[in-house]
C-alpha cells in the first residue's frame, strides 16, 4: 500500500513537474515569440546573413502579419511602420521654361516600401528614426525633383496638364526614392500661380481668344444659318410650286376617276337594276307555279282525298258488313244445326235441358219483372202477434211464383215443374 502511494506521489510530482517545465517553456517562447502587424516590417539584427547576390547583411526582416523567433542574446528586434505619411509641398519662385517664376501647391502621400528589394534601403536610411524624419527626407526630395520638373515645362504646360506634371514629378524622384527604400503612392497638384500673372495674363488672352472665336463662330454660324435659311426657303417655294402643281395633277387625276367609278357605278347600277327586276318576275313566277301547285295539293288533300278516303272506308266497311253478316248467318245456322241435333239426341228431355241451360237467363228475367214492381210504401198493420212483417216478406216468393205461373201460361215452359222434377234424379245421383 506505502508503495503504491509512493508511486502515485511520484507520478503526480512528475506530472506537475512536466507541466510547469510546459508552461516554462512556453513563457520563454512568448518572451522570445515577435509577431508582426500588417502595418509594420519586423527587423531582427545582431547575427550575419548572406544575401542571393552574395553580399551579407547582418540583419533579416519579416515582412508585415509575419512571424518569427528572437535568438536570444544574440538578436535584436525592432519594428519600422508602413503606414502612409501625407506631405504638402509648397514652393514659392521656382522657374518654369522660358524664366517665368511659379508657385507649386501639390499634396504627396509617402510611406517605407514593402518590396523587399527596397525595405532594405529603408532600414539602413531609417531605422529607429522618427517617421517626422522620414517626412522630412521624403518632402526635401519632393520639392527638390519639383523644381527640376518645372525647369523642363512652361508655365502653360504646367497649368493645362498637370497629370502629365505629375506624372513627371514621379518618374524623376522615382530613382532616390528607391535607393531610400520609399514608395510615392499618390501626387496630387493642387494649385500653380505666379506672382508676375503671367498666368493671368495667358488665362485673360485666352478668353480674349475664346472670346473672338466665339464671336467669329457666332457670326459666320449667323452667316451660315441665314444662307442656310434663304437657301431652305428658297427649296420650300420651289418644293410648295412643285407641291402644288402635283395637287393640281391629282386632283385632275381625281376628277376623272370619279367621273369614270360614277358611269360604271350607274352602268353597275342599270344591269343590276334590270337583273334584280329579271330575277324578280322568274322570282314571281316561280311562285306562282308553286301557289299552284299547293292550291292542287290543297285540293286533292282537302276534297280528293277526303273523298276517296271516305269511298274506300264505306267500301271497306260494306264488305266487313257483308262479311260479318255472311259470317254470323253461317254461325247461326252452324249453332241450329247443332242445337237441331242435340235436340234430337237429347229426345224428350231435350226440352228440359235447354230450359236449364238458359235458366239464368229466365231467372234474370222473373227478377227484372219483380224489381219493375214500383212500391212507394208500405204500411203494415200488426195485430199484436209480431207477424205482419214475416207475412210482408213471404209476399215476395209469391210474387216470384206468380210471375213463373204467367210465363208458363204464356210460353209454355214450366220452370217449377222442371226444376221440381230434376231434383229427384240429381238426389239420386248424388247417391
Amino acid at each position: 500500500m506505502e508503495e503504491t502511494l509512493a508511486a502515485l506521489t511520484t507520478a503526480i510530482c512528475a506530472g506537475l513537474g512536466l507541466g510547469m517545465g510546459v508552461l516554462v517553456l512556453a513563457g520563454i517562447a512568448r518572451q522570445f515569440l515577435r509577431i508582426g502587424r500588417p502595418n509594420e516590417v519586423l527587423i531582427f539584427s545582431g547575427r550575419q546573413r548572406q544575401l542571393a547576390d552574395g553580399s551579407s547583411v547582418g540583419y533579416r526582416e519579416v515582412m508585415g502579419g509575419g512571424w518569427s523567433f528572437m535568438v536570444p542574446v544574440l538578436e535584436k528586434a525592432d519594428r519600422m511602420d508602413l503606414t502612409a505619411i501625407p506631405i504638402e509641398i509648397a514652393i514659392h519662385n521656382a522657374y518654369s521654361k522660358g524664366g517665368i517664376p511659379l508657385t507649386v501647391h501639390a499634396v504627396a502621400n509617402v510611406k517605407v516600401s514593402s518590396d523587399p528589394r527596397r525595405v532594405k534601403n529603408a532600414i539602413e536610411r531609417f531605422m529607429g528614426r522618427d517617421p517626422s524624419e522620414i517626412k522630412r527626407v521624403a518632402k526635401e526630395t519632393l520639392e527638390g525633383h519639383l523644381r527640376g520638373v518645372l525647369a523642363t515645362l512652361t508655365p502653360e504646360e504646367v497649368n493645362e496638364d498637370r497629370l502629365k506634371f505629375a506624372g513627371a514629378l514621379v518618374n524623376e524622384a522615382d530613382e532616390d526614392f528607391v535607393k531610400l527604400g520609399l514608395q510615392l503612392d499618390t501626387l496630387k497638384i493642387q494649385n500653380v500661380s505666379d506672382e508676375v500673372k503671367y498666368l493671368d495674363s495667358i488665362g485673360r488672352q485666352r478668353i480674349a481668344e475664346v472670346i473672338r472665336d466665339a464671336e467669329m463662330a457666332e457670326s459666320n454660324a449667323l452667316a451660315e444659318a441665314q444662307e442656310v435659311e434663304a437657301d431652305a426657303r428658297q427649296r420650300g417655294e420651289v418644293a410648295l410650286q412643285n407641291a402644288q402643281t402635283e395637287i393640281v395633277q391629282l386632283q385632275n387625276e381625281l376628277r376623272e376617276l370619279r367621273g369614270k367609278l360614277d358611269a360604271d357605278a350607274k352602268a353597275a347600277e342599270e344591269r343590276t337594276s334590270a337583273a334584280a327586276r329579271q330575277a324578280t318576275a322568274e322570282a314571281e313566277r316561280e311562285l306562282q307555279e308553286i301557289r299552284g301547285r299547293l292550291e292542287a295539293l290543297r285540293l286533292q288533300a282537302d276534297v280528293v282525298l277526303p273523298a276517296e278516303a271516305e269511298r274506300q272506308a264505306q267500301a271497306l266497311r260494306a264488305r266487313g258488313a257483308a262479311a260479318s253478316i255472311e259470317e254470323n248467318g253461317r254461325a247461326m245456322a252452324t249453332v241450329l244445326q247443332m242445337m237441331t241435333e242435340a235436340w234430337l239426341s237429347a229426345g224428350p228431355d231435350a226440352k228440359d235441358i235447354f230450359l236449364i241451360q238458359q235458366l239464368e237467363t229466365v231467372l234474370q228475367t222473373v227478377v227484372q219483372r219483380v224489381n219493375d214492381i214500383d212500391i212507394n210504401e208500405v204500411v203494415l198493420l200488426d195485430n199484436g202477434d209480431g207477424q205482419a212483417l214475416a207475412r210482408h216478406v213471404a209476399g215476395f216468393p209469391a210474387i216470384v211464383r206468380q210471375v213463373l205461373d204467367e210465363m208458363k201460361t204464356t210460353t209454355g215452359i214450366d220452370v217449377a215443374g222442371t226444376l221440381a222434377g230434376q231434383a229427384a234424379p240429381r238426389a239420386i245421383e248424388v247417391k
